[in-house]
């Protein structure tokens, strides 16, 4: 997949170098950025669900992260800890739920989906 990538972004260079005038190549290249979003958003699959617990902690299980936190006593105020666990910081705390997901890659009909891990991380540009 990736040499294909890399021999078809060649042939753009060389062909918008010969007429650089009636090149579009920002609407090709979105358009092939589109193309391979959709393909790998073919292939994946979010799976999410909801982790309770009595206290002000909620754990989500191995392999899910979570990604919302709800907390009783009309609460607000939450947190992520340990990019595993949801905290509710407001005192005396009854219940704290998590809304707990992760990423599966689908496989073909009638074989299990794979697991991939999620970082709840923002990336970092670098730019």
């Amino acid at each position: 997949m990736k040499m294909r990538v890399a021999v078809l972004l060649a042939v753009i260079v060389m062909f918008c170098a010969a007429d650089a005038q009636k090149c579009a190549l920002d609407g090709l290249m979105s358009s092939l950025t589109e193309s391979v979003a959709s393909a790998v958003l073919e292939k994946v699959t979010l799976s999410c669900i909801d982790a309770s617990a009595k206290g002000s902690l909620a754990n989500c299980p191995a392999g899910y992260k979570p990604t919302g936190c709800s907390c009783g006593n009309a609460c607000g105020s939450w947190d992520i800890r340990n990019d595993q666990t949801c905290h509710c910081q407001c005192a005396n705390q009854d219940w704290t739920a998590a809304r707990c997901c992760k990423i599966a890659v689908k496989q073909k009909p009638g074989k299990d989906v794979t697991d991939v891990e999620m970082s709840t991380a923002l990336p970092i540009y670098k730019g």
